[in-house]
């Protein structure tokens, strides 16, 4: 769809199931898209990174924020606190208005009578604010654990995993290894197909591994929420799922249950299969809560639900006691939830202790020895293959003579060369500055211009706004160009 480059894209959650990467180069995509966009999306790291305007439905109303969605949370909450001011406000004077209503009416006379109708007319005319709170309710959840866990929660050693055999064999992962104590949440981070699922189906026995030991600590009880929902049985109705699960509850408790999660009235009464995605993250989740399990194993828990139930959610599992092992792509939940992250790759396991923030600061810091160590071999390397040619010829006696000579050579011409690397890399950096400098320029410029020609002055004469779409169209051009230099010292 990208390919085609439309005027304008409507995006209808693009982030679901995308994995980190491919949500990176999303986002730097969408970022620099020359249409228009308009994306629903419950994704809050996602809106920050590429919105700039947020529309709110909410109560049969629209709302408008100019901003990104950190701006829309905190405008969003100043507005409800304004809106529950001026709601008490007004349910104040409505007290004092029907207080002084009755007191005229006790009174007897016909001239308090006469203004406490006058007052009652005005009270009825008066439009009245609603509570804002009044909308479709929060999801009311906290996990509890009906015993405790040992301290050793999960041990695995030289997990592997692969499906299939001989040349059709695909391996997922090898060497995967886990150390999990009570109290921990610990989240899995990796690519798309590489196994996440999988590990956490081998954890709860579902899944054999081909290679390694899972051991499983004392008095763990398990909790699983799917992120398929496969667990849910789609010809159920909502309260006969919970039924078949816990029939120790009467209709009426299992009722007031479903409430808390936004299941009221005759809604207990559709069918699973017709529920929308949300709402059978809802019922998973309440699933997932009746147990009392001390290990919650949860596999892309946010997909699908809305942004108040993902914040509702996120603070019952800061505040559950027990231990968490969680699959997410959610980096706005990964940068609350974590005490630590673990990145699944082909090859194993690597542990980062913080939130996503401190996972991709340390991977940038890899990235970045790991490209001062190639150079450092490319030096070592072309001073040893400088050192091969000239020796290469050489045998009988002469040959140790001339190789002492070849080394003493390498040596000088090993400084020579990472000199010469080293203002090559000065070079590159300053042309690389030189060329942000340019793009920033360029694009404060294209910005300006833009808005020049949305000014009335220019609207209405068709000769300066020729003149005007010209040298913004210029100035594109130019920019594109910039941007593929620009792109190419960043290779």
């Amino acid at each position: 769809m990208l390919l085609k480059k439309p005027d304008i894209l409507f995006l209808d959650e693009p982030t679901n199931h995308l994995d980190i990467g491919t949500l990176k180069w999303l986002e730097q995509y969408l970022k620099s898209y020359k249409g228009t966009m308009v994306i629903v999306s419950h994704d809050r790291y996602f809106l920050d990174e590429t919105v700039t305007r947020i529309f709110e439905v909410e109560n049969r109303k629209l709302s408008i924020y100019e901003g990104d969605y950190s701006f829309y949370a905190a405008e969003r909450r100043k507005r409800r606190e304004a809106e529950m001011r001026k709601y008490e406000k007004q349910q104040k004077e409505i007290e004092r208005q029907e207080d002084m209503i009755r007191r005229f009416k006790e009174r007897g006379t016909e001239k308090l009578a006469k203004r406490a109708a006058s007052r009652e007319k005005r009270l009825k005319a008066m439009e009245v604010v609603e509570r804002p709170d009044q909308s479709h309710g929060r999801m009311k959840i906290s996990f509890k654990e009906e015993f405790q866990s040992g301290r050793d929660v999960l041990l695995a050693e030289d997990v592997s995993k692969s499906f299939g055999y001989g040349d059709g064999k695909k391996e997922l992962f090898r060497n995967a290894e886990l150390d999990i104590k009570r109290g921990e949440r610990v989240c899995i981070v990796g690519d798309n197909g590489i196994g996440k699922t999988t590990l956490l189906r081998i954890i709860m026995g579902e899944l054999s591994a081909n290679t390694g030991r899972i051991k499983i600590g004392y008095n763990v009880k398990f909790g699983y929420y799917d992120q398929g929902q496969q667990l849910l049985n789609a010809a159920n109705t909502v309260i006969g799922e919970m039924q078949d699960a816990y029939r120790l509850y009467s209709d009426t408790e299992m009722r007031n249950i479903l409430g808390r999660f936004l299941f009221r009235g005759e809604d207990v009464f559709l069918t699973v299969g017709s529920l929308s995605g949300g709402e059978k993250a809802r019922l998973s989740l309440l699933k997932l809560m009746l147990p009392g399990a001390n290990v919650l194993i949860l596999d892309e828990p946010t997909n699908h639900l809305d942004i108040e139930s993902k914040e509702v959610f996120e603070e019952a599992l800061l505040d559950f006691p027990g231990t968490c092992i969680i699959v997410s792509h959610d980096r706005y939940f990964l940068n609350r939830i974590p005490t630590r992250i673990v990145e699944l790759t082909t090859s194993g396991t690597e542990n980062y202790l913080g939130t996503y923030d401190y996972y991709v600061e340390k991977k940038q810091e890899q990235i970045a020895s790991g490209r001062s160590y190639l150079r450092e071999m490319s030096g070592a390397g072309l001073s040893a293959g400088k050192k091969i040619s000239g020796a290469e010829n050489l045998t009988g006696p002469g040959a140790a003579a001339a190789a002492d000579e070849t080394l003493q050579l390498s040596s000088a011409e090993k400084r020579r060369i990472q000199k010469e690397n080293e203002a090559e890399e000065r070079r590159i950096r300053r042309r690389r500055e030189a060329f942000e400098k340019q793009i920033s320029e360029l694009e404060e410029e294209i910005r300006q211009l833009g808005e020049l020609l949305c000014s009335e002055a220019v609207a209405t004469d068709h000769v300066r706004l020729a003149e005007i779409g010209n040298k913004l169209k210029d100035k594109e051009n130019l920019l594109d160009e910039v941007y593929e230099e620009w792109m190419i010292l960043q290779e």
